[in-house]
């Protein structure tokens, strides 16, 4: 609805509130009159309506006060017009994260502004993206939108030859997208299967869009793997398996091979990127028959490139994990102690999450206890903290003293 309405408005910020008016609508015509067939055709045409309808006021206004009328060099919008570049990006929603993508705005500026207003991420779980506080998040949200504005940056898809200089930024996007979906933040389900079916679209559009470039092969090729797995990760109940706990004959075999062979074209294509060697990993992990007989080796040895190309203290979070199984989690632990000193992860919940794990492998349930808890209190999702609490009953269990044998002879009161 957003991106059909910022078509006709050019402005983000009209569109948005054109589209808080069209919800407004809804509620005081579809309470009289009851919900229509297709509810989200009647809100982005609502929307459109009264973008059109803003637009019309404006044109009077100018004409009428032609002091304030804009420089004729601001993109008028017309969708009639048979020069506009629409078509070199094909898809709708695309068009809007390639457009919030602008150069002039900071990396993680365009990539927040693009989860928040074009794929309705809430700012909370943006903010958990980038490992900030929400207060945080919202307002490098709020000043992307000011700078737009105050640069009188116009809405306007860009051409072709303006998409590999903005192609990172939206692949990030679509990825943290993906993992947003993949693991919510909060709530009761593990898995917001509509972002990662969202996520989905969006790389399958990149990758038919811009063959040429690996990456966005890479990045397919990464959610593929990783979304094959999606209807094991949790049982009956919605509770939280672990890779070591799922079927892996329920994996989605499909998907595991378009998987693999857009990612070996990627791999074939010159050397990788940061998507691509995620998506080499998640393939290492397909192609395992179990977690035992997983070559942890090699996906150590992946983790080292890509730490090479992208080193964020979660990478090496993962990479740590990794250690863990092909060396044993003693080897591992020194190396989160390394990442305790990050500040970037002091409110990130896997990092206590995989402490604990190690320490209840090396048989220290008191330490995996209280790693557990500080796990727990950073911790939303309903899911995860029904696991974490059930590990941190069995460790207790476990760092309780043994009852007494009553055929041992006992000291004199």
């Amino acid at each position: 609805m957003l991106a059909a309405t910022v078509r006709v408005t050019g402005d983000l910020d009209v569109a948005e509130e054109c589209a808080q008016e069209a919800y407004v609508s809804a509620l005081r015509t579809w309470t009289r009159d009851g919900v229509p067939q297709r509810p989200g055709a009647w809100l982005t045409t609502a929307a459109r309506n009264h973008a059109v309808d803003r637009s019309r006021r404006e044109v009077t206004l100018r004409r009428k006060l032609p002091l304030l009328v804009e420089p004729a060099t601001v993109d008028p919008h017309d969708p009639t017009d048979p020069d506009r570049p629409e078509a070199a990006v094909p898809d709708d929603r695309l068009r809007l994260v390639f457009t919030c993508c602008h150069p002039a705005l900071a990396p993680e500026a365009r990539v927040a502004l693009t989860l928040r207003l074009v794929c309705g991420v809430p700012t909370p779980d943006v903010a958990r993206a980038f490992l900030v506080p929400e207060p945080t998040m919202a307002a490098r949200i709020t000043r992307a939108k000011k700078k737009i504005s105050a640069a009188r940056i116009p809405y306007r898809v860009p051409g072709r030859a303006e998409l590999p200089e903005r192609l990172d930024s939206v692949l990030t996007a679509v990825h943290l997208l993906f993992s947003t979906g993949h693991t919510a933040g909060e709530g009761d389900a593990l898995v917001r299967a509509e972002l990662c079916d969202r996520a989905l679209h969006l790389a399958r559009t990149l990758a038919a869009l811009l063959p040429e470039q690996a990456e966005t092969r890479g990045l397919l090729g990464l959610l593929l793997l990783t979304d094959a797995r999606r209807a094991t990760r949790t049982d009956e109940q919605g509770r939280l398996l672990l890779l070591a706990d799922q079927d892996r004959t329920r994996w989605d075999q499909r998907a595991v091979l378009e998987g693999l062979t857009v990612t070996a074209g990627a791999l074939a294509s010159g050397p990788p990127g940061r998507f691509t060697l995620q998506a080499a990993i998640a393939g290492v992990h397909a192609v395992a028959p179990s977690l035992e007989r997983t070559d942890w080796p090699r996906v150590v040895h992946l983790y080292d490139r890509l730490l090479a190309v992208w080193d964020t203290p979660v990478v090496a979070l993962n990479r740590a994990a990794a250690v863990a199984f092909a060396d044993g989690p003693a080897a591992a632990l020194p190396l989160l102690d390394e990442l305790a000193g990050d500040p970037r992860l002091a409110g990130y919940p896997y990092l206590p999450a995989t402490r604990a794990d190690l320490l209840r492998r090396v048989g220290d349930a008191a330490g995996a206890a209280e790693s557990y808890r500080r796990a727990l209190e950073l911790t939303a999702n309903a899911a995860e903290r029904a696991f974490l609490e059930q590990r941190l009953a069995e460790v207790g269990r476990a760092a309780e003293p043994a009852p007494p044998d009553p055929g041992e002879p006992r000291d004199a009161p």
